[in-house]
């Protein structure tokens, strides 16, 4: 008897204990999106106001006057176009020949693309300088000087760092073409022309039209390529970083990054419904296409493919040869004396980013698996404001939610300021930066998960933290894994957010390489870089071996 009551007294009191769990689960993640995210950007609004008597429009005005300002813009949204149409002509093709024709090799392709995500923006700009520069290989080659700063270089590095994006979200929309429908289209005599003419590109042109976007919103507020490259070209992410580190002018700063924001929120937005709508038309039981040989068209495409990728290896690749070179270009000889790196702290940097990224990564990832957890448990009418929150910081720019940052956290009016200047707000702003893609991620898992094993488990007497221990975080580990990694790997290699927090005590890899550049060392800079690459390239590997060991369980279990 007393059993019995003991039992009931249990199921009374969970319902009470689920419900507070799960505002704990949404109320802390909450809570940092507000204090870490939404707080710094009212205050970068209120700065952008500040003015000596109050506030006011004075700072806009002021701007607005600028012819320079006005230059930077025109630079900055003709760089944007002229790459995303680049990037994404280039994507597409690469995209088309990974997944609608048939040759060997594709695995290769597929490695090379990634490999401009692996490494710092400004390492495309390294790549390029020592191809193409005064006394770059090409340039000393051919006899002739190329005048690689500015426009051109800008536009060249900015390329590679967008494409990898285009290749992925291109490859995403043409894999879900359904081949019954080319099947149908040849047997009513279609040919292939007519095929991509008006089954392959109407498919595809939400998946073009995301990629476009995507790209221009990388482009347009970009740091580390117009630094090291942009020369005379300016755009509003340099003009950001003159405002705040070169004239200590931070109202004004405020006003230029509040001027950044207003094209990235407009192209985010637009992207945001881009991707609906390909999600909207998205088929269930789709047959997956599996292309045949055709000599033409896979021979041509193969070419293509392998060109491009064959750019990316040689930007990338001439930033580890030159780390070994003696002293380029006048002694060619190997040697590994740049990775004695002394000046700009060492690599004291490398490890305090190591560091920091598994912070971002760790806490990242509890954040957005206590936030998932609890919204599932929340009203839909209740639910769906906070997922519109999570999903705002892709739509901020690295530079302007940096600037946010030194703005709010270098302020002794609130306790936050105990932060500035440490590793953990270096950390903070990383996960911040890069919290919509992670939160998307684990969202998609959620969605994935059968209602009926949570209703299981509850009907077994588990109470919500028992459950989320026992079935769902086992469900989505493939999900929290790549969430994990996603987040240390651009951790590891992200600069503007990062650019404006650090200080001569505490400093990043990619304002070290930065630094060792405006310096002149660039052979240096290259070796900075490739053991920046190097520590990324292992995280990726290890991500996924950790995923094919996780799948290896899973099926053994099944067949078991």
């Amino acid at each position: 008897m007393s059993f019995a009551k003991t039992a009931v007294t249990a199921a009374r009191r969970r319902p009470d204990a689920d419900r507070l769990l799960t505002w704990l689960c949404v109320g802390l993640p909450l809570l940092g999106l507000v204090l870490f995210f939404l707080y710094p950007m009212v205050i970068v609004f209120l700065r952008s106001l500040t003015v000596e008597d109050g506030y006011g429009l004075a700072n806009y005005s002021q701007v607005l006057a600028s012819a320079g300002f006005w230059r930077a813009t025109w630079h900055s949204l003709l760089m944007g176009g002229t790459t995303t149409a680049l990037s994404v002509f280039l994507g597409f093709i690469i995209a088309h020949g990974l997944h609608r024709c048939a040759f060997p090799g594709k695995w290769l392709v597929r490695g090379v693309i990634v490999l401009p995500l692996l490494a710092p923006s400004l390492v495309q700009a390294l790549g390029l300088i020592f191809l193409l520069g005064r006394n770059g290989v090409v340039s000393r080659a051919l006899g002739i000087e190329i005048e690689i700063y500015g426009f051109w270089g800008l536009l060249i590095a900015n390329t590679l760092y967008a494409l990898p994006q285009a290749v992925m979200i291109i490859g995403a929309a043409l894999v879900l073409l359904d081949a019954r429908t080319y099947e149908a289209a040849e047997v009513m005599g279609a040919s292939p022309s007519r095929q991509f003419r008006d089954l392959t590109l109407p498919a595809a042109r939400f998946g073009i039209l995301n990629a476009a976007f995507v790209c221009f919103t990388i482009t347009i507020t970009d740091f580390g390529n117009a630094a090291v490259i942009g020369g005379d070209y300016s755009v509003l992410a340099t003009e950001i970083y003159s405002q705040v580190v070169g004239q200590r002018n931070f109202n004004m700063g405020a006003v230029v990054g509040i001027m950044l924001l207003l094209p990235t929120v407009v192209s985010y937005a637009i992207e945001r419904q881009a991707m609906k709508r390909q999600q909207t038309g998205q088929a269930t039981g789709q047959v997956r296409y599996r292309p045949s040989f055709a000599p033409l068209r896979d021979t041509v495409m193969a070419a293509l493919a392998l060109l491009i990728c064959a750019g990316i290896v040689a930007v990338i690749g001439i930033v580890v040869y030159a780390s070994f070179v003696t002293l380029w270009p006048y002694n060619m000889a190997l040697s590994p004396k740049h990775y004695d790196i002394t000046l700009a702290g060492g690599y004291s940097s490398l490890w305090m980013t190591i560091v920091i990224s598994v912070m971002a990564a760790t806490g990242g990832t509890l954040a957005v698996f206590l936030l998932g957890l609890g919204l599932r448990r929340l009203p839909r009418r209740a639910a769906q404001p906070i997922q519109v929150l999570a999903a705002m910081p892709a739509a901020v720019p690295g530079m302007v939610l940096g600037l946010a940052y030194i703005l709010t956290f270098n302020s002794t009016a609130t306790p936050l300021y105990l932060l500035y200047g440490t590793a953990a707000l270096i950390a903070i702003i990383n996960f911040y930066h890069y919290h919509t893609q992670g939160f998307l991620t684990l969202m998609t898992g959620f969605r994935q998960l059968p209602p009926a094993l949570e209703e299981a488990a509850g009907s077994l007497g588990a109470g919500l933290g028992r459950t989320a221990v026992d079935i769902v975080a086992p469900f989505i580990a493939p999900m929290l894994v790549s969430v994990f990694f996603f987040l240390f790997m651009r951790s590891m290699v992200t600069l503007s957010a990062v650019v404006f927090l650090t200080t001569p005590d505490l400093s990043v890899a990619a304002v070290t390489i930065m630094r060792l550049d405006d310096a002149g060392l660039t052979s240096q800079a290259a070796a900075f870089s490739t053991c920046v690459m190097a520590v990324v390239c292992l995280a990726l590997l290890s991500m996924k071996a950790t995923l094919a060991l996780m799948s290896r369980r899973k099926r053994s279990k099944d067949t078991a």
